[in-house]
């Protein structure tokens, strides 16, 4: 094993490699900076150029760039509100406070380190558990699966603030409109209007554009003001961003390892495990309730770790059983059979050394992202320092071409824009959005996992023992974040009376 692990790194850091690794983390980085692109676009654009390619070399260009668009998405989220990936959503609601209040480059350096921290213990995992994890992987079936997207919808409870009421209520409309479409089960039309554009559902980036980036923008340009209100301070906040992660290393080691697991289990993905770790960390950090949504660093930490560790534990699957965590280690297969590999056992017998390659690629490439971000952090800080007058016009186009993206379609179009009037709407009357998201997100799963449930096992599913404890922590973690909202209530109930 350890010879494996050294043969991997001398076989990556070879100059050809090396050098086509860095092209891939250049790549990875400039996706996950423009909002609606992300890993799986790079992939599909540089696989068929790595045909003629040393197998180690296209490989490990592939896996950097599906690694770092995760670090680099913080940008257009922290900025703008406007996720640069589906994994950046949470990052939205304390980093773009953050800016707001003149702490952009603190929100930088407490994402990038702690997306390099999340990035580094993912490999790590990586690395240990591939020879390990086939029986624990093979526990989790539809019932299991099921209970763990109903863990996530319980987070619902958590995002909701002070309104449980609302967020249960815009939770609903996310369901709602995850049946839109064609039953993936029995292929009948629901809820489609005899629209052609409606037959595959609506599209996540469309409705994440909508909901988030629009609102924000809006109300910026309504106020007229730069993004940051002291604009001087940004540019100061990196290191104490960086110490930041530090303070809360607990924290950001918790979210790295929930990330990981999030990753090992195929179904859930990027989409979810963000919200994930920032639910978690709303529930267990003290006074969260009070602060998260505010401009709390830890509402940035948490997902930025989770999301890069994510990766990690997404090629778990994809390389000790050939099954894709995503659909970035789709291509990836695609790419291992191109190049005569086959993932499963083989991987961890045969071609070992290129194994433990994959394993340093990902961990190499994070922290070359990680590098190469703080260096520019000061340049980019600068943009919160615009009028919004002048960025609010380029933004808007890159949102717009970045929903159009989707399915090519001008409904795309017309869709962003109603969603972005609903999330204006919730905005002002004080609703919370991200309910709304989670609900869709983990709509189409649950009612994948239920129906498979149901037919396979009837209603005797519920009482399988994993699916117990699943659900009693579900049950453990609403009764805690009912607590806490209470708590706070009583913290604050005086004022408001008063007012």
């Amino acid at each position: 094993m350890f010879e494996a692990m050294a043969d991997g790194l001398t076989a990556l850091l070879s100059v050809e490699r090396f050098l086509f690794m860095m092209f891939g983390v250049l790549v990875g980085m400039a996706l996950g900076a423009i909002p609606g692109l992300g890993g799986v676009v790079g992939l599909a654009l540089l696989l068929p150029f790595t045909f003629d390619m040393d197998p180690t070399a296209a490989i490990a260009m592939l896996v950097a760039l599906s690694s770092v668009p995760v670090t680099t998405d913080t940008i257009p989220s922290v900025l703008f509100a406007v996720p640069g990936t589906v994994g950046s959503q949470a990052t939205i609601l304390d980093g773009h406070p953050m800016a707001r209040k003149g702490e952009a480059g603190r929100a930088f350096g407490a994402a990038y380190f702690s997306s390099l921290l999340g990035g580094v213990v993912g490999a790590v995992i990586l690395g240990m558990l591939i020879p390990i994890l086939k029986p624990l992987v093979l526990l989790f079936r539809a019932p299991e699966l099921f209970s763990l997207g109903i863990m996530g919808i319980s987070m619902v409870a958590i995002l909701s603030g002070r309104v449980p009421l609302k967020g249960i209520v815009a939770g609903g409309m996310g369901l709602l409109l995850s049946m839109i479409g064609i039953d993936k089960q029995e292929g009948l039309l629901r809820w489609t209007f005899d629209s052609l554009y409606l037959f595959d559902g609506l599209n996540i980036i469309v409705i994440s554009l909508g909901i988030f980036a629009l609102p924000e923008l809006a109300d910026m340009v309504i106020e007229g003001k730069q993004i940051s209100s002291v604009p001087k301070q940004a540019m100061k906040g990196v290191g104490h961003g960086i110490r930041d992660v530090f303070t809360n290393w607990w924290l950001m080691l918790r979210c790295a390892f929930l990330g990981t697991w999030v990753g090992i289990i195929p179904g859930l993905g990027s989409a979810v495990v963000d919200w994930l770790a920032y639910g978690h960390a709303k529930s267990t950090c003290k006074d969260a309730a009070l602060t998260f949504g505010t401009g709390d660093v830890r509402g940035v930490i948490a997902p930025e770790s989770a999301n890069n560790a994510k990766q990690g534990g997404a090629l778990v699957p994809t390389l000790a059983f050939g099954i894709p965590g995503s659909a970035s280690m789709a291509l990836l297969i695609g790419a291992f059979m191109i190049h005569g590999l086959q993932p499963g056992p083989a991987m961890l017998e045969q071609h070992l050394d290129i194994t433990f390659a994959i394993v340093w690629s990902t961990a190499i490439a994070n922290i070359m992202a990680t590098v190469i971000a703080l260096c520019f952090t000061n340049q980019l800080a600068k943009i919160s320092s615009v009028r919004i007058n002048i960025l609010a016009p380029l933004v808007t186009v890159v949102v717009f071409l970045a929903a159009y993206q989707a399915t090519a379609s001008i409904f795309d179009l017309v869709t962003v824009l109603l969603f972005g009037l609903l999330g204006w709407v919730m905005k002002r009357c004080g609703w919370p959005r991200p309910p709304l998201l989670l609900g869709f997100l983990l709509g189409g799963l649950i009612e994948r996992y239920l129906f498979i449930s149901v037919r396979a096992y009837g209603a005797s599913f519920l009482i399988q023992p994993l699916v117990l404890v699943v659900l009693a922590v579900t049950i453990a973690t609403i009764y805690y974040s009912v607590k806490q909202e209470r708590k706070v209530r009583q913290l604050t109930g005086d004022t408001r009376e008063g007012e």
